[in-house]
């Protein structure tokens, strides 16, 4: 059993060759968003990069913006989020070529990725030069993990192939069975640093530059790769000229476990009663729902957060945007057609106006 973890008031002191990677992945809906702003957010002098697959996913406070244009964010405390438009290894080289200094990269996987072939790019290609893998962190919802991990292969490789798993949620959990989910985590990951926290409130020192990932576990899967990317032609190396795709043969997880994503997107507002008569028989097999709602009911723009059986809904201000609704729901073995029937049957026959 590993040690108990602390918090510390230690300073980071990061290291002067290699900039330190965390990899951050979780199952559908585990807490991923929320301890990235939370990383952000109490950056204090660090400044980090975050790469991630849509800027929309972190929702950091609007005062934080400063620029964007078509692949990267500026934030004002001086921390930069990056997309994984173009290929993870050309976005690595976005952030290492800036003039500024950048203390520490941090990659959000989606929900059903392996995080296998990412760390792969960091251990078994040129960036082991110019990077250094300092961990790969899972989160885990504490009120839905179960150890059959949603029958997901990919869920259950975050936990084996994790260096910290960070328990997530705990405040909805009774006592006895934290213990019994941790002890659950420890037969799927032996020696695990587990550590509970709720909202992602977890001290920066527990888990930036703490050098807990060792790339010598790795030499097998490392070696395996080169051997398949040799013999499929696939070229790792940098070209400015010639900005390439990083594929890998083993990353298509979505399709491989069953996984759908479905977007549904309407310039007419929802019915408040349709809809809630829609959550109420949602398909099971729906892991994950997030968006934009508008409707007719309500003046505001609603945040829509589904992780589960748990729903959330937050009020904003539209401010100048026109209001409209973007949804994006992913599952299991999902009917396209009835989902999208469904949820155009909640919708009004009232057509967008130019409300503010």
């Amino acid at each position: 059993m590993s040690n108990p973890i602390t918090a510390s008031d230690t300073p980071i002191d990061l290291p002067k060759q290699g900039m330190p990677v965390t990899i951050i992945t979780g199952f559908l809906g585990s807490g991923k968003t929320t301890l990235l702003n939370h990383i952000l957010n109490n950056q204090q002098d660090l400044k980090v990069a975050v790469l991630v697959n849509e800027f929309g996913d972190i929702n950091i406070d609007s005062q934080l913006l400063m620029s964007i244009d078509e692949n990267m964010v500026e934030l004002s405390n001086g921390c930069i989020c990056c997309t994984i438009n173009d290929g993870l290894v050309d976005a690595v080289y976005r952030v290492l070529e800036r003039g500024d200094r950048i203390d520490h990269l941090i990659i959000e996987t989606t929900g059903v990725a392996d995080p296998l072939p990412i760390m792969l790019t960091f251990l078994g290609t040129e960036l082991r030069d110019f990077t250094r893998l300092d961990s790969v962190l899972t989160t885990i919802d504490a009120e839905t993990f179960t150890p059959d991990c949603f029958d997901s292969e990919a869920a259950n490789k975050q936990i084996v192939y994790s260096d910290i798993i960070l328990l997530n949620k705990t405040d909805l959990v009774p006592e006895a069975q934290l213990s019994q989910l941790e002890q659950e985590l420890r037969n799927i990951k032996e020696g695990a640093r587990i550590i509970r926290c709720q909202f992602g409130g977890v001290p920066l020192p527990l888990i930036l530059d703490v050098y807990y990932n060792h790339p010598q576990d790795y030499q097998r899967e490392i070696e395996e790769e080169k051997a398949h990317d040799h013999d499929h032609g696939h070229d790792h190396g940098h070209d400015h000229e010639h900005p390439h795709e990083h594929h890998h043969h083993h990353s298509d997880h979505l399709d491989n476990d069953g996984f759908v994503s479905i977007s549904f997107q309407s310039d007419r507002p929802l019915s408040l009663e349709r809809f809630q008569n829609f959550l109420d028989h949602l398909s099971p097999s729906i892991f994950r729902a997030k968006g934009i709602l508008w409707f007719q009911e309500s003046q505001q723009k609603h945040i829509f957060q589904l992780s589960g059986k748990r729903c959330v809904l937050n009020v904003d201000d539209w401010k100048n945007a026109q209001p409209k609704n973007q949804m994006v729901f992913i599952g299991r073995h999902l009917d396209e057609t009835q989902l999208r029937d469904r949820l155009r049957d909640c919708l009004t026959s009232e057509v967008l106006s130019g409300r503010p």
